[in-house]
Protein backbone atom coordinates (compact mmCIF):
# COMPACT_ATOMS: atom_id res chain seq x y z
CA UNK A 1 0.00 0.00 0.00
CA UNK A 2 1.18 3.54 -1.15
CA UNK A 3 -0.51 7.08 -0.22
CA UNK A 4 0.25 9.63 -3.38
CA UNK A 5 2.30 12.49 -2.82
CA UNK A 6 -1.07 14.68 -1.99
CA UNK A 7 -2.13 12.28 0.95
CA UNK A 8 1.26 11.98 2.26
CA UNK A 9 1.90 15.64 2.64
CA UNK A 10 -1.92 16.24 3.98
CA UNK A 11 -1.02 12.98 6.70
CA UNK A 12 2.09 14.55 7.45
CA UNK A 13 0.65 17.78 8.25
CA UNK A 14 -1.64 16.17 10.57
CA UNK A 15 0.66 14.24 12.32
CA UNK A 16 2.69 17.09 13.12
CA UNK A 17 -0.13 18.68 14.46
CA UNK A 18 0.56 19.55 18.21
CA UNK A 19 -2.91 18.87 19.21
CA UNK A 20 -2.87 15.31 17.61
CA UNK A 21 0.22 14.39 19.02
CA UNK A 22 -1.56 14.78 22.61
CA UNK A 23 -3.96 13.29 21.90
CA UNK A 24 -2.37 10.02 20.65
CA UNK A 25 -0.16 10.23 23.53
CA UNK A 26 -2.75 10.82 25.85
CA UNK A 27 -4.59 7.52 24.66
CA UNK A 28 -1.33 5.59 24.75
CA UNK A 29 -0.84 6.76 28.39
CA UNK A 30 -4.45 5.85 28.73
CA UNK A 31 -3.87 1.88 27.39
CA UNK A 32 -0.65 1.48 29.80
CA UNK A 33 -2.83 2.83 32.79
CA UNK A 34 -5.59 0.59 32.10
CA UNK A 35 -4.57 -2.77 30.37
CA UNK A 36 -0.31 -2.57 31.47
CA UNK A 37 0.57 -6.09 30.39
CA UNK A 38 -1.36 -6.01 26.94
CA UNK A 39 0.41 -2.41 26.04
CA UNK A 40 3.70 -4.45 26.74
CA UNK A 41 2.66 -6.80 24.32
CA UNK A 42 1.35 -4.14 21.66
CA UNK A 43 5.27 -2.44 22.57
CA UNK A 44 7.36 -5.47 22.38
CA UNK A 45 5.62 -6.29 18.94
CA UNK A 46 6.22 -2.77 17.72
CA UNK A 47 9.41 -2.69 18.97
CA UNK A 48 10.54 -6.09 16.88
CA UNK A 49 8.80 -4.54 13.62
CA UNK A 50 10.59 -1.41 14.02
CA UNK A 51 14.17 -2.77 14.59
CA UNK A 52 14.02 -5.16 11.63
CA UNK A 53 12.99 -2.89 9.08
CA UNK A 54 14.53 1.00 9.27
CA UNK A 55 11.90 1.49 6.63
CA UNK A 56 9.24 1.87 9.34
CA UNK A 57 8.50 4.82 11.00
CA UNK A 58 5.79 5.50 14.44
CA UNK A 59 3.67 7.58 13.64
CA UNK A 60 3.95 9.12 17.06
CA UNK A 61 6.87 8.73 19.60
CA UNK A 62 5.00 8.11 22.36
CA UNK A 63 2.11 5.64 20.85
CA UNK A 64 2.09 2.42 21.12
CA UNK A 65 -0.36 1.45 17.91
CA UNK A 66 1.45 0.77 14.53
CA UNK A 67 -1.65 2.57 12.60
CA UNK A 68 -3.77 5.74 12.81
CA UNK A 69 -6.80 6.49 10.33
CA UNK A 70 -7.73 9.94 10.02
CA UNK A 71 -11.61 10.28 9.37
CA UNK A 72 -12.23 13.79 8.34
CA UNK A 73 -16.24 13.41 7.99
CA UNK A 74 -17.21 16.23 7.66
CA UNK A 75 -20.47 13.65 8.99
CA UNK A 76 -17.98 10.92 9.98
CA UNK A 77 -20.28 7.49 11.87
CA UNK A 78 -19.71 4.14 11.40
CA UNK A 79 -22.02 1.16 10.63
CA UNK A 80 -22.70 -1.73 13.00
CA UNK A 81 -19.46 -4.00 12.45
CA UNK A 82 -16.37 -5.44 13.89
CA UNK A 83 -12.69 -5.01 13.19
CA UNK A 84 -11.98 -8.24 12.04
CA UNK A 85 -8.76 -7.88 11.59
CA UNK A 86 -7.57 -6.34 14.20
CA UNK A 87 -6.22 -9.19 16.79
CA UNK A 88 -8.89 -10.58 19.20
CA UNK A 89 -8.41 -9.59 22.17
CA UNK A 90 -6.58 -6.52 21.35
CA UNK A 91 -7.75 -2.84 22.10
CA UNK A 92 -7.77 0.28 19.43
CA UNK A 93 -8.42 3.83 20.58
CA UNK A 94 -11.09 5.91 19.03
CA UNK A 95 -10.84 10.07 20.10
CA UNK A 96 -14.18 11.79 18.59
CA UNK A 97 -13.30 15.74 17.17
CA UNK A 98 -15.64 17.85 16.09
CA UNK A 99 -19.17 20.03 16.94
CA UNK A 100 -21.99 18.09 17.56
CA UNK A 101 -24.29 18.23 20.14
CA UNK A 102 -23.34 14.82 21.91
CA UNK A 103 -26.77 14.37 23.88
CA UNK A 104 -28.03 13.86 20.17
CA UNK A 105 -26.05 11.85 18.20
CA UNK A 106 -22.60 10.05 17.94
CA UNK A 107 -23.21 7.73 20.23
CA UNK A 108 -20.63 4.91 20.79
CA UNK A 109 -23.11 1.32 20.44
CA UNK A 110 -21.75 -1.12 22.07
CA UNK A 111 -24.11 -3.97 20.14
CA UNK A 112 -23.32 -6.95 22.27
CA UNK A 113 -23.73 -5.60 26.24
CA UNK A 114 -26.92 -3.57 24.71
CA UNK A 115 -25.16 0.11 25.67
CA UNK A 116 -25.50 3.14 23.91
CA UNK A 117 -22.99 5.91 25.49
CA UNK A 118 -22.58 9.30 25.22
CA UNK A 119 -19.24 9.88 23.09
CA UNK A 120 -18.76 14.03 22.88
CA UNK A 121 -16.21 15.34 21.39
CA UNK A 122 -12.62 15.23 22.88
CA UNK A 123 -13.97 12.41 24.29
CA UNK A 124 -11.05 9.17 23.68
CA UNK A 125 -12.80 4.97 24.18
CA UNK A 126 -10.40 2.08 23.96
CA UNK A 127 -12.27 -0.98 22.65
CA UNK A 128 -11.60 -4.69 21.51
CA UNK A 129 -13.12 -3.79 18.54
CA UNK A 130 -12.27 -7.22 16.67
CA UNK A 131 -15.13 -8.94 19.18
CA UNK A 132 -17.37 -6.09 20.04
CA UNK A 133 -19.50 -4.79 17.71
CA UNK A 134 -19.62 -1.15 17.61
CA UNK A 135 -21.24 1.77 15.30
CA UNK A 136 -22.32 5.15 16.24
CA UNK A 137 -25.42 7.05 15.88
CA UNK A 138 -25.84 9.86 13.20
CA UNK A 139 -25.85 13.65 13.77
CA UNK A 140 -27.40 16.09 12.48
CA UNK A 141 -27.02 17.52 8.67
CA UNK A 142 -25.57 20.61 10.25
CA UNK A 143 -23.28 19.53 12.68
CA UNK A 144 -19.53 18.18 12.14
CA UNK A 145 -18.03 15.35 13.13
CA UNK A 146 -14.46 13.60 13.23
CA UNK A 147 -12.43 10.81 14.46
CA UNK A 148 -9.40 9.15 14.91
CA UNK A 149 -8.84 5.53 15.18
CA UNK A 150 -5.58 4.17 16.49
CA UNK A 151 -4.84 0.36 16.17
CA UNK A 152 -2.58 -2.17 15.60
CA UNK A 153 -3.33 -4.72 12.58
CA UNK A 154 -3.50 -8.65 13.73
CA UNK A 155 -1.53 -9.34 10.87
CA UNK A 156 1.54 -7.43 12.95
CA UNK A 157 1.66 -9.75 15.60
CA UNK A 158 1.56 -12.74 13.28
CA UNK A 159 4.61 -11.89 11.58
CA UNK A 160 6.41 -11.51 14.88
CA UNK A 161 5.12 -14.12 16.28
CA UNK A 162 5.84 -16.42 12.90
CA UNK A 163 9.86 -14.91 12.70
CA UNK A 164 9.02 -12.12 10.83
CA UNK A 165 8.27 -14.38 8.47
CA UNK A 166 5.09 -16.02 5.73
CA UNK A 167 3.63 -18.77 8.21
CA UNK A 168 4.12 -21.29 5.15
CA UNK A 169 8.01 -20.78 5.53
CA UNK A 170 7.94 -21.25 9.18
CA UNK A 171 5.93 -24.35 9.23
CA UNK A 172 7.91 -25.53 6.80
CA UNK A 173 11.08 -25.09 8.75
CA UNK A 174 9.97 -26.78 11.91
CA UNK A 175 10.06 -30.66 12.93
CA UNK A 176 7.20 -32.47 14.01
CA UNK A 177 7.92 -31.16 17.80
CA UNK A 178 7.83 -27.62 16.46
CA UNK A 179 4.44 -28.03 14.61
CA UNK A 180 3.05 -30.03 17.77
CA UNK A 181 4.08 -26.34 20.02
CA UNK A 182 2.15 -24.12 16.66
CA UNK A 183 -1.04 -26.29 17.29
CA UNK A 184 -0.99 -26.32 21.15
CA UNK A 185 0.03 -22.22 20.91
CA UNK A 186 -2.91 -22.39 18.66
CA UNK A 187 -5.76 -24.07 20.64
CA UNK A 188 -4.56 -21.41 24.18
CA UNK A 189 -4.65 -18.12 22.02
CA UNK A 190 -8.33 -17.59 23.07
CA UNK A 191 -6.65 -18.06 27.39
CA UNK A 192 -3.16 -16.64 26.43
CA UNK A 193 -4.92 -13.17 24.59
CA UNK A 194 -7.54 -12.72 27.83
CA UNK A 195 -4.24 -13.49 30.27
CA UNK A 196 -3.23 -9.86 28.81
CA UNK A 197 -6.27 -8.01 30.61
CA UNK A 198 -6.15 -6.73 33.96
CA UNK A 199 -8.80 -6.57 36.58
CA UNK A 200 -9.81 -3.62 38.73
CA UNK A 201 -8.28 -5.10 42.16
CA UNK A 202 -5.39 -5.80 40.32
CA UNK A 203 -4.92 -2.18 38.90
CA UNK A 204 -5.86 -0.91 42.54
CA UNK A 205 -2.80 -2.51 44.16
CA UNK A 206 -0.39 -1.18 41.67
CA UNK A 207 -1.82 2.52 41.56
Amino acid sequence: LAHNSATKDILAELKANASIIRIAHFASAVFAAWAPRLFAYYLTALNILLSNDLSLVRNFASSVWAAIAFNLGPWTVTWRHRDTLNIPFGWCCITALGRFDYRKGGHLVLWDFGLIIEFPPGATVLIPSAIVEHSNTCISPDEVRYSLTQYSAGGLFRWVEQGLQMQKVQLESLDEDGLKSIKEASRKRWTDGLSYFSTLDELATTA
